[in-house]
């Protein structure tokens, strides 16, 4: 698994659907995924990221003042940070608030939309990408839109057939949110992040350069690959052929925190993520993500996340 598919299966992501929205130009709405739309399926949101599958037709992504950003059927729009915008068949329109438009499916599937104009038609699926985790570096160091040509990527017959299967179950009121489209939405942001890494070049710092960085990119990899290691920042360091001090450095200007503490953090969402899905004893786990007694690792925990291994596993169960 490369570290890009790591990042994002390492926190438990939900996928979903609340919107089928059938419009005819002209026509302009607002747009987001509001927290309480993944409630059926996810109690307690804290990270969404909301994505637009354009099914036919055409439209424009409208941020406040930046310029407009089209998509075609056959691509889908995907919104890390889930920051509300504008959709239209053309910019400059004044957009009525989707709120106004929203009627549930009389067969119990999606929220439904029609609107517009009676012209040129545009068919839309809305749906999410969901977690109760709070941190994950990679969706952290997205920007607000990224943009997935059906056309391109390895993964794009599989997911053109999902896609299209998936219209079809909506059509006929299923699938709302299942396993199937936990997969597809995940697979949908994997191959939507590995594009726009491919073409990345900004130089500001940042997580994704850290990514980049063939030394940086690669301590990156040997944390998230082996977790549990004894890595200092100085094993760390020789691993990728730099000083410590180098390499420390370095890595604190990409990343934005010393290595010892990002791993220390990561450490600990592992944790998490295995209390909550493993029966397993929590001094086991403790030593699987590094620690070497579970004092140290209930201390940690705490300090992170301000309650014992033990308390949040039970209130996690108890949900």
């Amino acid at each position: 698994m490369d570290l890009l598919s790591g990042l994002l299966g390492s926190v438990r992501l939900t996928g979903g659907v609340f919107l089928e929205a059938n419009f005819t130009a002209p026509w302009c709405v607002t747009a987001n995924m509001p927290p309480e739309r993944s409630k059926p399926f996810l109690p307690n949101p804290v990270q969404l990221v909301g994505f637009h599958v354009v099914i036919e037709g055409e439209l424009f992504v409208i941020f406040g003042d930046e310029p407009p950003i089209k998509a075609r059927a056959g691509e889908i729009l995907l919104f890390p940070g889930n920051d509300g915008h504008v959709l239209g068949s053309r910019p400059g329109m004044m957009p009525v608030n989707t709120s106004e438009l929203v009627r549930p499916s009389p067969d119990g599937g999606p929220l439904r939309v029609c609107h517009g104009g009676g012209g040129a038609a545009t068919h839309v699926i809305c749906g999410f990408l969901g977690s109760e985790e709070v941190y994950n570096p990679l969706i952290a160091a997205l920007p607000r839109v990224l943009t997935l040509d059906l056309r391109e990527g390895l993964s794009r017959d599989w997911i053109e057939t999902s896609v299209r299967f998936a219209a079809g179950e909506l059509a006929a009121g299923r699938m709302a949110s299942s396993g199937v489209m936990s997969r597809l939405s995940e697979t949908l942001l994997v191959e939507a992040v590995r594009q726009y890494v491919s073409t990345y070049t900004d130089e500001s710092n940042g997580w994704l350069n850290g990514l980049l960085d063939p030394q940086v990119g690669r301590a990156l990899a040997l944390i998230h690959h082996n977790t549990g290691a004894q890595w200092s920042a100085e094993t760390l360091a020789k691993e990728v052929g730099m000083s410590r001090s180098a390499f420390a450095d370095r890595f604190s200007a990409l990343v934005g925190m010393p290595p010892i503490r990002y791993l220390t953090t990561w450490r600990l969402q592992t944790a998490k993520l295995n209390l909550r899905d493993k029966r397993a004893p929590i001094a086991e786990l403790a030593h699987a993500v590094g620690y070497e007694s579970e004092e140290a690792f209930s201390r940690a925990f705490k300090r992170e996340f301000g309650l014992s291994p033990g308390r949040w596993r039970d209130q996690h169960l108890a949900g």
